[in-house]
């Protein structure tokens, strides 16, 4: 059984990351508590989960695990993408997020409001080795927020596959089994056990 730090200091992604791999032949540790925040000033997801995965082993010299997801909104080109977390400034909450991004959509057609997740998963190891994967899910912005399970943007995302609803009205394990953070850590398991 392999095991690796978990670099994110997001509680809501730690438990996410946690259910989707209890499953699996994975163990994950706690990341330290007076490991610092990592600044993630990367120019794509790839750069910023390497980021948080080689700051982590660099602090405690064991293998890290560490994932970055961007929103990327296609009548937006492209944005909030590798801004998503602070898109509605550094110190935004996730609804000041939601706000801005509904806002920002206001006149664009239902038609038009398509969309995309994507979560690179990366694994850094003491020996400076290292490699990414990705997963992504598709679908469209929803005109309001609907229901109350996940965080982020998860009340105004709806998959392509669930019948218009949103991420946050899917059970947690409806929503692992297709989302894009639930695609990029199984192909990361996967990555993982042909090495």
């Amino acid at each position: 059984m392999a095991s690796f730090i978990l670099a994110t200091a997001n509680p809501d992604k730690v438990l996410e990351i946690r259910e989707i791999l209890s499953s699996l032949d994975v163990t994950l540790l706690e990341r330290p508590t007076d490991v610092a925040d990592v600044i993630e000033d990367g120019e794509t997801l790839e750069d910023n989960a390497l980021l948080k995965a080689r700051a982590l082993v660099a602090a405690t010299g064991v293998a890290a695990i560490a994932d970055d997801t961007g929103l990327f909104v296609d009548a937006l080109d492209g944005q909030p993408g590798v801004y998503s977390a602070r898109y509605a400034g550094e110190s935004a909450t996730y609804e000041d997020n939601v706000i801005k991004l509904i806002d920002a959509l206001k006149d664009v057609a239902p038609a038009l409001r398509t969309a995309r997740f994507r979560t690179v998963a990366a694994v850094a190891y003491p020996d400076d080795s290292w490699f990414v994967v990705d997963g992504e899910l598709h679908g469209t912005i929803a005109t309001a927020p609907c229901g109350t399970n996940g965080f982020g943007y998860d009340p105004i995302f709806i998959p392509d596959d669930t019948r218009g609803r949103t991420l946050a009205e899917l059970t947690p394990q409806q929503k692992h089994a297709l989302s894009h953070r639930g695609n990029a850590f199984r192909a990361l398991f996967e990555a993982l056990a042909q090495r």
